[in-house]
C-alpha cells in the first residue's frame, strides 16, 4: 500500500457477483463514508443504492467493444479525484483482483502517492457455484480449481495453457466467456477433455434474473448460441 501523501484516499471495493446480501460488512462501511463513487457497469443499482444520495456516482463502465473510457480515463479520473482530497471509492463487479483489472489502478495511484486499500469481494465463481448448488471442488471427482478469462486485452486472441486446461479432475471457470465459447470447447476436447464432459453456463448470477444452461461441452456453443443468455 502506498503511504499517505495526500489528503484524499481511494478504496477499491469487491461487490459481489450481483445479489446486494453478498456486500461485505466492509464494504457497505466503504460506501456508506464514500465522498465519490466510481463504479462498472456491472455493478447493479440494488448495490448503488446503498450508499448516501449525497454521494456522487460517476459510470466508467466497459462493455465488449463499447468503452465508456478507456482505463488510461479511469486511472486518470482517480487520481484527479482522490488528489482533490476526497475519499474515492472504486467499485467493481466481483473482486477487484480476480480479473477487475485492480492491479493496474493501484499500481497509478502507488505513481501518483495516493494512499489505497482493498475491500475484497466475492468473485462470480463463488456466487454463481454457491447459487446453483455446485462445489467448485470435490473429494475424489475435482482436485482443483482453475479461473480463466475468455476475453484478452484489446481483443487479442486466446493464447491459453489448452493442454492444462483440458484436465479432467479439475474445475474450470471461465470469465466473459460467452463470445469464444466455440474456441474454447474445441481446443480443450482437442487437448483430450472427452466431449461429453459436463458443463453449466451461468447468467446474471445470484440475482432474480439468473440462468443456467446445462449441457455438453462439445454442444455447448450452439445451445449458448440458441439460448441466448445474456451477460454477464
Amino acid at each position: 500500500m502506498a503511504e499517505m501523501t495526500q489528503a484524499g484516499h481511494v478504496t477499491l471495493v469487491g461487490a459481489g457477483p450481483g445479489d446486494p446480501e453478498l456486500l461485505t460488512m466492509k464494504a457497505v462501511k466503504a460506501l456508506a463514508q464514500a465522498d465519490v463513487i466510481v463504479h462498472d457497469r456491472l455493478v447493479s443499482e440494488p448495490i448503488l443504492a446503498i450508499a448516501p444520495e449525497s454521494v456522487t456516482r460517476i459510470s466508467v463502465g466497459k462493455a465488449p467493444g463499447r468503452h465508456s473510457l478507456r482505463q488510461e480515463e479511469i486511472n486518470g479520473l482517480l487520481v484527479h479525484l482522490a488528489s482533490s482530497g476526497k475519499h474515492v471509492v472504486r467499485l467493481k463487479g466481483g473482486d477487484p483482483f480476480i480479473f477487475g483489472r485492480g492491479c493496474e489502478e493501484t499500481a497509478i495511484l502507488d505513481a501518483a502517492g495516493i494512499s489505497w486499500s482493498i475491500v475484497p469481494g466475492i468473485t462470480a465463481a463463488q456466487g454463481c457455484a454457491a447459487s446453483a448448488g455446485i462445489p467448485l471442488t470435490h473429494r475424489g471427482l475435482a482436485r482443483s480449481v482453475r479461473y480463466v478469462t475468455g476475453h484478452c486485452r484489446e481483443d487479442e486472441p486466446l493464447k491459453l495453457d489448452w493442454a492444462g486446461l483440458a484436465d479432467p479432475e479439475t474445475t474450470l471457470v471461465v470469465y466473459m466467456g460467452h463470445s469464444t465459447s466455440a474456441q474454447f470447447t474445441r481446443e480443450l476436447i482437442a487437448h483430450g477433455l472427452p466431449a461429453d464432459t459436463p458443463s453449466l453456463c451461468i447468467s446474471q448470477g445470484t440475482t432474480p434474473q439468473e440462468r443456467r444452461l446445462c449441457t455438453r461441452i462439445d454442444r455447448l456453443a450452439d445451445d449458448l448460441r440458441a439460448a441466448q443468455m445474456p451477460g454477464p
